[in-house]
């Protein structure tokens, strides 16, 4: 009989996961037009409204206090729902996923390994934010597990709802609406202009997007120092479970 050193087989889940978590998170990270996505916009639009009066802010303190918290939002809707569509469409065409999914690795892993990568740019992205805003004169205060409970929401929702334009659109569909809703969002979901400046007609329905409840959510911990803010935490948590139920369901391989 023939023993064969290393013995043969799949290696263990938990290593596979962070293994193909570590994979996923390297090719983010040599993607060019992710990291302009990712980490660059969200850097600049900091910088750009921090500095220069552009547009008109609510809330005392400084302009950074108004801006950090809804470019932290920005920054998690960029990875966790734009970025995530664009790259897992594109695999998706081109078979990647297909091909993965024929390995060892169980698929539900393969869909956890992207969140795992997720939450590591996020990480990276919240803390270069985070020093930029302080050098810029950020003093931010309030309670941290809510800020924490708010960015795992926030990221639950926009992955839900960007694995389910990636599993249901072509690959060209889902890179132009994955940027559209970018944009649209990042104008009419309170991150740089505040939801008080669109008309009251609009205002309930802005104050319902993800985004908004995210950026609202942090800059009312953030910036005002209030407790918890249940309801867009609430909000969130309804996108959270419509967004990942419906990218289970529909979600295809192929």
């Amino acid at each position: 009989m023939t023993d064969f050193a290393p013995r043969p087989g799949a290696a263990p889940v938990p290593r596979m996961l962070l293994a193909q978590t570590a994979l996923e998170t390297r090719m983010l990270l040599r993607n060019g037009e992710q990291l302009l996505l990712t980490v660059v916009i969200p850097t600049v639009l900091l910088v750009l409204f921090s500095t220069v009066d552009v547009v008109a802010v609510d809330g005392p303190g400084k302009r950074v206090d108004f801006l950090a918290p809804g470019l932290l939002a920005l920054a998690v809707m960029s990875t966790a729902f734009t970025g995530q569509a664009i790259a897992t469409g594109f695999e998706r065409r081109y078979g990647v996923l297909k091909r993965l999914g024929a390995t060892p690795l169980p698929r539900w892993a393969l869909l956890t390994a992207k969140t795992g990568c997720v939450l590591v740019t996020e990480a990276l992205q919240v803390a270069l934010l985070t020093a930029i805003a302080l050098a810029l004169g950020w003093a931010p205060h309030g309670n941290p597990f809510a800020v924490i409970a708010l960015l795992v929401l926030g990221t639950a929702a926009f992955s839900g709802l960007g694995l389910l334009m990636a599993g249901t659109l072509r690959a060209e569909a889902t890179l132009a609406a994955a940027n559209l809703v970018f944009v649209l969002l990042l104008l009419a979901g309170g991150v740089v202009i505040p939801l008080g400046k669109f008309p009251s007609a609009v205002q309930p329905v802005l104050e319902l997007l993800p985004i908004a409840a995210l950026s609202d959510g942090l800059r009312s911990v953030l910036q005002l120092g209030t407790g918890i803010p249940w309801s867009d935490l609430g909000v969130l948590a309804v996108w959270s479970v419509l967004g990942l139920a419906a990218a289970a369901r529909f979600f295809r391989w192929e």
